[in-house]
Order: C-alpha cells, then structure tokens, then sequence
C-alpha cells in the first residue's frame, strides 16, 4: 500500500459528511425533495404489476365483461401512476435547484472566507489560480454529486430493493436471483470505482490543479514573461505540464472504460438469470402470461437502473474526488485566529511595546527574536534600518499579528494585541508597501478601499495630499479608470502615490511605510517624499528603509541585526558612532551615490 493511500484511504468519508452536514441546513426543501424522488420511483415499481395484469385480462378475451373491466382498471392504474410519476418527480426537481444552489453558494462563499483568513505563510506557499480551481471545481462537482445521490441513486436502490420484494413475495427464486446479482454488481462496481478508478481519479485532479496553478503563474508574471522573450519557453512549459496532466486523465478515463465493461458483462449473465427463471416459472405452470410480462417489465426496469447505478457510482466518486481538495480548505487550520473572548482594540495615540518578545517561524530551531523588548511612543517616527534578513520586516508583521509570538506580548495603547480581533487591529494601521498591490477596479474605489462610503470629495481631497490628484485627472476617465491587475496600467510611482492616498483617506493612528521611495525616479521620489512627511504628522510611523536618506529625519531610528536591535538613536548620533552597523551603511550609500553622480 502506497503512502499516499495510507494517509488518504478514502475521500468518500471527508466529502459526504460535509455535503450531508450541508443538507441537513435546509429540511424542508430537501423533505420535499426526497418525497417528491421516491413517491416518482415508487409510481414506476408498481407499473409492471398492472402491466401484468392487463395482459392476464386480455389473455381472457374481449367478450369477457370482468376481464374489460379488469383491463380498464389496469389501463387506469397504469396511466394514474404514470401522471403521478410525472408530478411526484416536478415536485422534486423543483426543489432540488434551490437546494443545490444555496449549497454551492454557501460552500463557495465559506472557503473565500476561509483563505482570505489563512495565514501569510499559507498564502506565500500557494498559487492563487490553484485555489480558485479547487473551489470552482469543487462548486459544480457539488452538483452533480447531489443530482447523483438524489436523483439517481437514491431512487435506483429504492428499485431494487422493492422489486426484489414484490417479485420475492410471489416467486422466492426470482426474489434470490435479483438479490444475489444486485448485491454482486453493486458491490463489484463500488469496489472498482473506490479501489480502481478513485486513485487515478485523484492523481489527475492534482494534476488538473497544476494546470491552472501554470496557467496563473505565466499570466500573473507576463511583464517578466514579455522583458524576457520567454513567450515559447513558458508555452513549453506548460506545455510539459498538460502532457502530463493528459497521461493522468488518459488513464482514469481508460479505467472508467473498463469499469464499464465489467459492469456490462455482469449485468448481460444477470439478464440471462432472470429471463430464464421466468421462462422456467411458466413451463412449469407457475406462471400465467401475465406473470411473465411482469417479471420481465420489473427487469427491464431493474436493468435500466442497476446500468445507470454503474456509472451513478463512478459519477458519485468522479464528484467526491473533484470535491476533496475543496473540503480540505474547509477543514485547513486558518492559522492566526481571534480568541473566544477577543475584543475590538481602541487605539487612541498608537504607543507600540514589544515586551520581551521571543518568535520563530515554523520549522526553525532558532528563533529570530529572543527576548526582544522596544517602546515606541505615541506619534513617534522610527526608522527601521539593517542587512537582509535582519528581521525588519518581520517587527511590522508582528504589529499587524500576521503571525503569533512565541512568548512575550506586543502592546499597542497598553492593549494586547492578541486578545484583540485582528479586524479592529488592521484596521487601526495603514500600510504603503515596497510594491504597492492595487486592484483591477476604478481608482476611485482604490483610494478609498480602507474607508468604504468615503465621499468622493475626501477621496479627492486624499488624492491630493498624496500628490495624485494631477496624474489621475489626466487619465481618460480620471477617478473611474480601471487601473488593470495588481495596478499593472500605473507606473511605479503612480501605484506609490494611490497607495498613500489610501492611507490619507483611511486616517488612521498607526502607519507603517516599506520603503515607499525605492526603485523610482528622481520626480516621483520627491512627490512621494513629500507626501510621505504630510502622512506621518501626527501618527505613530514605522519606516523600513533600505535607502538610508529615508530615515534621516526620523525621530529615532533602530538598527537590527541577526534579530536584535543592536543600535539606536537618531541618524546624526549613529551616523557619528565609530565602528557602528548603521555609520557603515551610511558610508557605503554615499559611497554608492557619489560615483553615480560622477558617472553621470
């Protein structure tokens, strides 16, 4: 047995519990569901019975009066169950596309829920066209799994159950007869589906999520793609990958075929079987004609069913399987979550405390903070300096608490930002990125996306106060321009000056600036400078600079290395201190600098 059938036995038994749990939020569509399916099929399992009566009477002639009235009341029998049928099963139709349409909007709605909540770790660690194809797969394969169990499979083995005991009450032989092939059948083409078809089945859906995660990657990245000519090296990439991905699925399909097969010859021996038992009920006298045309009409019924039950179960485990990477999202662990009692934080000044704080990332030995303790105070403007590595960028991750400490607490306005709800805390601090990230929606809807309802007046105004408001009026459609994915239509330092115009508007105590003035040109660094001296009046500012001229003016300003804060104080008091990290930087840059200038 292979590792990963040992780990994963079965999906059937993670998918069908949560599609059942799902069921279980809507009893009286599905009641009415159910009654409407089985009160159809059982209308088609007393069909033969009056099928067979209706030859019986006809076998009696025309001339018979009881015989006429006994085949009109078969005749009456037969088209009453027939409309009956019709109704029961419009009944059920009719409930069941509600049914499976909240389901599938629930269960869509509940795993966006869930990774917009996991953690940066999961995100950083996963292909977001991957996710998106798990999620949409797994939504229609919903549906056909509910059409299947309800509509297929429920009512299939309502036939066969019941025909095994009207046909069993009058002939036990036969009764045997359709018990034994029944069970045989079902139980081979449910072993082969579980044991044979699902583990190809289950190999080719990883692989039909590498494809879109391929797709995404290549597409995500194509301004990489096109500075690179690399447009037939990614085509045969992919081009790797879906041959892959089509060997998978030539071989589950191929197994789906010979399942089929098997399915077909067992049925053909259960045919002969019951035929024959017929033809010998009748030779013996045991049988009218009438008897026969029953027999034979419940198993053309029982055969139309038990074909379909084949390929219902290989539906049922080709939707099980489609769904299974969606249910893992379900049940993943999200991560960083909000304590039972956690409270919404009240952040008035923004005084920031880490009070011998300890953290590692997972599967490190040696943590990256030990015992780290700093006090910022409120409206302070600090600057964050160091080599790579340093653990810079992780002290404002743990400010937003997008990881947990390892020991330790960090305070903001004396509040333990981990007995807070990490909603009111992001909410509280705005963050201008080294590389913006803007949506693909209008600018305007950008710029006031940390303060929903803002009024189009104040997102000009913040517009205008990050040195925006010029270049968007330019655009063809100013505020309404579409800015493209991830901002891709604005120049650097465009998505620069959108994303401050964002912190203007949100006017929150807490700010956070990732090197916002790196890697642009002389004109937007000192537009956005300019802009980033407006923002931090007042507010309780983080600066990460690998630019040392950012930091310049910061009131106080830490140098970490190798997870310590090994240096403060401002830029002319460490720029002064001999043998210091922070003066060596500080001459390197300006080294740097001055032959470029030479250069130029």
């Amino acid at each position: 047995m292979t590792r990963q059938t040992t780990r994963r036995p079965a999906a059937i038994r993670i998918v069908l519990p949560f599609v059942f749990r799902h069921w279980l939020q809507q009893p009286l569509r599905g009641g009415a569901m159910i009654a409407g399916f089985l009160g159809a099929t059982v209308a088609d399992l007393l069909m033969p019975v009056y099928s067979g009566r209706l030859i019986d009477a006809l076998t009696l002639g025309a001339s018979d009066a009881a015989a006429r009235r006994a085949a009109m009341i078969a005749f009456g029998a037969i088209v009453a169950l027939g409309f009956s049928s019709v109704i029961l099963r419009m009944l059920g139709l009719q409930a069941i596309v509600p049914f499976t349409l909240k389901i599938m909007s629930d269960v869509a709605q509940q795993a966006f829920m869930r990774v917009q909540r996991f953690s940066t770790d999961w995100h950083a660690n996963s292909f977001a066209g991957s996710t998106v194809r798990k999620v949409t797969r797994g939504m229609w394969a919903l549906d056909l799994l509910n059409d299947t169990i309800l509509m297929a499979l429920l009512p299939s083995f309502v036939v066969l159950i019941g025909s095994m005991i009207l046909l069993g009450l009058h002939w036990p032989s036969l009764g045997a007869v359709i018990a034994i092939g029944s069970v045989i059948y079902v139980t081979m083409t449910v072993t082969l589906s579980v044991g044979y078809v699902a583990p190809a089945a289950r190999v080719s859906n990883a692989w039909d999520t590498k494809v879109g995660g391929t797709l995404a990657d290549a597409l995500t990245c194509n301004a990489v793609v096109k500075s690179f000519g690399a447009e037939t090296r990614e085509d045969g990439r992919l081009a790797g990958v879906i041959g892959r991905w089509g060997r998978r699925v030539r071989r589950t399909w191929l197994r789906y075929n010979y399942t089929a097969a098997a399915q077909l010859t067992v049925l053909l021996c259960f045919r002969g079987s019951v035929i024959g038992g017929a033809i010998l009920l009748w030779a013996a006298g045991r049988a009218t004609p009438g008897d026969v045309t029953y027999v034979l009409t419940s198993y053309y019924i029982i055969h139309a069913y038990l074909r379909d039950v084949g390929m219902h179960i290989n539906n049922l485990q080709r939707s099980v399987n489609d769904m299974e990477e969606l249910v893992q999202i379900h049940g993943e662990p999200l991560g960083i979550v909000d304590l039972a009692d956690a409270r919404p934080i009240d952040v008035q000044g923004g005084r920031i405390v880490f009070d011998d704080v300890t953290f590692h990332y997972g599967g490190h030995r040696r943590p990256l903070y030990d015992g780290l303790s700093i006090d910022i105070r409120a409206g302070e403007r600090v600057g964050l300096v160091g080599r790579s590595g340093s653990g810079k960028t992780t002290f404002v991750k743990l400010v937003q608490r997008l990881y947990d400490v390892s020991a330790g607490t960090i305070l903001i306005d004396g509040q333990d930002i981990a007995r807070a709800t990490q909603q009111s805390l992001r909410s509280q601090i705005a963050i201008v990125q080294q590389e913006p990230i803007l949506f693909h929606r209008s600018l305007a809807e950008n710029v006031a996306y940390g303060r929903p309802g803002a009024s189009m007046t104040a997102i000009e105004q913040a517009a205008r106060l990050a040195n925006a408001h010029d270049f968007i009026m330019r655009l063809p459609k100013g505020y309404g321009t579409l800015v493209g994915e991830r901002g891709v239509k604005l120049s650097g330092g465009e998505r620069q000056r959108v994303a401050l115009a964002r912190a203007f508007l949100a006017d929150v105590p807490v700010l956070i600036l990732d090197e916002a003035t790196s890697s642009l040109d002389s004109e937007s660094e000192a537009l956005i400078q300019q802009a980033m001296e407006r923002l931090m009046k007042g507010r309780t500012s983080i600066v990460i600079a690998h630019r040392l001229s950012t930091v310049r003016s910061m009131d106080r300003i830490l140098v970490f290395d190798r997870g310590e804060i090994v240096e403060q104080g401002t830029h002319e008091a460490l720029a002064a201190r001999p043998g210091g990290i922070y003066r060596s930087l500080f001459e390197r840059q300006a080294t740097e600098f001055g032959q470029i200038a030479a250069a130029e």
